[in-house]
């Protein structure tokens, strides 16, 4: 399976890249890589017979790799057109995760469930939230009062 999948890399690296390396894992899996574009692809063998699992990310600063953005389980027996397809698709996921020209997060700091910042405050105003709950607050008290002098 290990020769199949270093023949299989090396085609489909022909595929989706002109500049790349291909090179061999030591789990067995093949890895290629494309400096360029800043995102790798690696091939495993996965649990089935004539399987073999996807993993796309990206390429860090320096070189390393970022752990893998998406994976997908694909029948050698597809095709190269088949597995090229979902290559790209693992790709344009990984690839979509950075926009252009935003930010980097250090690695290891996660974002917040991928939530808006919120913008920062000038001043000490009392939201319109907080004044909601501060007139339920006060219409229960109230309430009770009323109800304590009513019958009490």
């Amino acid at each position: 399976m290990s020769a199949q999948l270093r023949d299989t890399a090396g085609e489909l690296a022909e595929i989706l890249w002109r500049e790349h390396t291909v090179y061999r894992e030591r789990s067995g899996g093949v890895v290629i890589r494309g400096e360029h574009v800043r995102r790798w692809i690696s091939l495993a063998p996965a649990g089935g017979q004539g399987e073999v699992l996807v993993r796309a990310g990206r390429i860090l600063d320096g070189g390393t790799t970022a752990p893998a953005r998406s994976e997908a389980v694909v029948p050698l027996s597809a095709g190269k057109g088949v597995l090229a397809a979902t290559c790209r698709r693992l790709l344009a996921e990984a690839a979509a995760d950075v926009a252009p020209g935003a930010p980097r997060r250090a690695p290891g700091r996660s974002d917040r469930a991928g939530k808006a910042a919120r913008p920062k405050r000038s001043g000490k105003h009392t939201g319109f939230g907080s004044w909601v709950i501060l007139a339920c607050v006060a219409g229960v008290i109230a309430l009770y009062v009323y109800n304590s002098a009513m019958h009490g």
